[in-house]
C-alpha cells in the first residue's frame, strides 16, 4: 500500500490544502490527523459569530465524515500526535498507532499566548481560538453584561464589536496606546477607536491586566495603573503563538515558526509546514489570504509541479462592522512614512517611501471603497 500525502491538522490550512490535492490529483492517498472532532468551518466567523446568532454547532459546514467521503481521505479525529521520525518518514499516534507518509505536511496551527496573570481567577480567563473555545465562550456569555477583553488587536476588537450584538458592554484594556496599534498609525488609531465607541466599546488604552480574582458570580481585574475592573467574563485576545513543540523535537529548524524555504518545505526532506504555525521565507502572516497562497502552491508541489508561494498585496479585513476597516500592512523594515487623510465618515492613511508610492494602506469607514484600486497599486510582499 502506498504511503499518503499526511496533513497534521484539519483547519483552514490543512482542509483546503485536501482540497486543492484533489483538484490536481484524484487518486493519491491523503491522510489527516486532527486534535479536534475535524468539522470543517470558518475559524474567522468565530469573531463575529454573535451578531448573526450563530452556536458552534451552526458553524460547522461539514463534519468529519463527510470531509472524508468528499476528499477519498482518510480523517482520524480526536487524535494526538506523540512524535515525528523524518528518517522513517513516520509519525506517532496516541495509542501506539504509527502512521508512514510519503510527504507530511504540518497544519498544526498556533496557540493562545496566555498572560502571566495571578489572582485565584487567572484559569478562568477564556481564549477563542477553535470551534471547542467559541461553543465554551458562548455558553459563558448566557446572563453577562460586561465582559473584560484582554488584547486591542484584530481579534479583540473584532470580539469587542460582535459583543455588542448580544447587549453586552465590553472593555478592552491594552497597554498600546491606540487600539489595532500593529496594523494602525496613531491617527487612524484614534479615529477607528472613536468609532468603536460610539458603538458602545469601552477602551481602557496604556492599561494591562496583571490579576483576576473571583467576586462571588463575578470577576475583578487589578490593573497595570493600580486601578480595579469588574467584569462577568474575562476574554483574552492578546495574540497567538505558532505550534512549534512536535517541529523542534523531531529536529527540525524552527524560528517562530516551523522555518520553511518559499516551496513551504521545512529543514527535512519530505515535510512541509503551511498556516499559522510556519515561517515562510521569514514571514508569518496568520491570515487568510496568505494560507490560501500556500496551498495552491503546495499542492502543485505536491502533485509533481515544484511551486514557490508568493505573496501579493494581501488586504486584511478588520471584521469590525461598526467601523469598517481595511488593512494593507507594508511589508517589514520597508522605509516610508504614513500620510493620512480624513474625509466625511472615512480615514485614509497611506505608507509613502521615499520615491512617494505608496507600499502599506490603512482604510477606515467611507474609506474603504478606494480598496481594489490601491490594492492593485501596492508592491508584492514576495
Amino acid at each position: 500500500m502506498t504511503a499518503p500525502i499526511l496533513i497534521l491538522g484539519t483547519g483552514l490550512a490543512g482542509y483546503n490544502l485536501a482540497r486543492e490535492i484533489r483538484k490536481l490529483d484524484k487518486s493519491v492517498p491523503l491522510a489527516l490527523v486532527s486534535r479536534d472532532d475535524a468539522p470543517f468551518y470558518s475559524k474567522p466567523m468565530l469573531s463575529n459569530a454573535l451578531a448573526g446568532g450563530k452556536s458552534a454547532a451552526a458553524l460547522v459546514m461539514k463534519t468529519a465524515e463527510r470531509m472524508a467521503e468528499e476528499l477519498d481521505a482518510r480523517i482520524l479525529p480526536r487524535r494526538q500526535v506523540m512524535a515525528i521520525d523524518t528518517a522513517a518518514r513516520q509519525v506517532s499516534l496516541d495509542g501506539g498507532e504509527v502512521l508512514a507518509y510519503r510527504d507530511l505536511v504540518l497544519a498544526l496551527g498556533a496557540d493562545p499566548i496566555r498572560l502571566p496573570l495571578d489572582g485565584d481567577a487567572a484559569a478562568e480567563v477564556l481564549s477563542v481560538n477553535d470551534l471547542d473555545d467559541f461553543a465554551r465562550f458562548s455558553a459563558r456569555l448566557d446572563g453577562a453584561r460586561r465582559v473584560a477583553i484582554l488584547g486591542g488587536g484584530l481579534i479583540g476588537c473584532e470580539f469587542a464589536n460582535d459583543l455588542l450584538a448580544r447587549g453586552i458592554v465590553p472593555t478592552v484594556f491594552d497597554p498600546s496606546p491606540w487600539p489595532l496599534g500593529r496594523l494602525l498609525p496613531a491617527e487612524a488609531g484614534a479615529f477607528f477607536q472613536a468609532g468603536l465607541e460610539a458603538a458602545g466599546v469601552v477602551f481602557r488604552m496604556g492599561t494591562s491586566a496583571t490579576g483576576v480574582d473571583r467576586q462571588g458570580a463575578a470577576y475583578r481585574l487589578r490593573l497595570s495603573d493600580g486601578g480595579v475592573a469588574e467584569a462577568d467574563l474575562v476574554l483574552s485576545a492578546v495574540g497567538l503563538r505558532p505550534r512549534i513543540a512536535l517541529a523542534e523535537a523531531a529536529g527540525l529548524k524552527v524560528g517562530r515558526g516551523v522555518v520553511t524555504d518559499r516551496q513551504l518545505m521545512s529543514s527535512a526532506p519530505g515535510v512541509f509546514a503551511i498556516g499559522d504555525c510556519a515561517e515562510v521565507a521569514g514571514l508569518s502572516l496568520p491570515f487568510v489570504m496568505p494560507i490560501m497562497q500556500q496551498v495552491r502552491a503546495l499542492a502543485r508541489t505536491l502533485t509533481g509541479t515544484p511551486t514557490a508561494v508568493s505573496y501579493p498585496a494581501m488586504p486584511v479585513l478588520v471584521k469590525t462592522p461598526a467601523l469598517p476597516t481595511v488593512v494593507a500592512p507594508p511589508p517589514a523594515g520597508v522605509a516610508g512614512e504614513w500620510a493620512v487623510m480624513q474625509a466625511e465618515g472615512g480615514l485614509e492613511a497611506l505608507f509613502l517611501g521615499p520615491d512617494g508610492k505608496a507600499s502599506g494602506f490603512a482604510l477606515l469607514g467611507t474609506a474603504t471603497r478606494r480598496k481594489q484600486a490601491l490594492a492593485a497599486e501596492l508592491p508584492a510582499w514576495l
